[in-house]
């Protein structure tokens, strides 16, 4: 990842924070703050599809997050100070978590649409679609997934021996 053309000409990366059964992405973050780029993460809407992806300040930042009731991280709903990546200047790359994900881009996440309905978003912005990698082990990787009408897909997948 820390090699990847496309995360080395980024300056604005929105990030997961990983779950235990996700690519941990600690070691990304870090990397992000000692390159000097932006990072941005998710804070999801319970009961809806939105998502906004939100600055953080360091990586010793994440300490300061609430739990979600998904064991998730992610500023809490009070949180107005930080800047929204699409209020301000996009976003240049948008790493994305996933349960499985074919060779074709698909990508099945938790059923929400947070990141369908972001990308959307995105693409209204005058900065334009993010670049979007996907994150998976190699067992996540299938003939094909479900696909929706309004699933987007991802531009690449990193996994092992990919």
């Amino acid at each position: 990842v820390i090699c990847h053309p496309k995360y080395q000409d980024s300056k604005r990366i929105a990030i997961f924070l990983s779950m235990p059964d996700e690519i941990q992405t600690e070691e990304i973050i870090k990397d992000i703050f000692k390159q000097g780029k932006e990072c941005f993460i998710p804070r999801y809407k319970p009961q809806s599809n939105q998502m906004d992806m939100l600055k953080l300040s360091s990586a010793e930042d994440i300490s300061s997050l609430s739990l979600t009731s998904w064991n998730i991280l992610q500023p809490s709903d009070d949180d107005s100070a930080r800047e929204e990546a699409l209020t301000g200047g996009g976003l240049d790359l948008i790493f994305m978590p996933g349960l499985g994900f074919d060779k074709k881009g698909n990508r099945l996440g938790r059923g929400k649409g947070y990141y369908d309905t972001y990308l959307e978003r995105c693409m209204k912005h005058p900065s334009g679609k993010p670049y979007t990698i996907a994150l998976a082990f190699r067992e996540q990787i299938c003939e094909s997934v479900p696909v929706a009408e309004n699933d987007v897909q991802v531009d690449e997948i990193l996994y092992e021996d990919s």
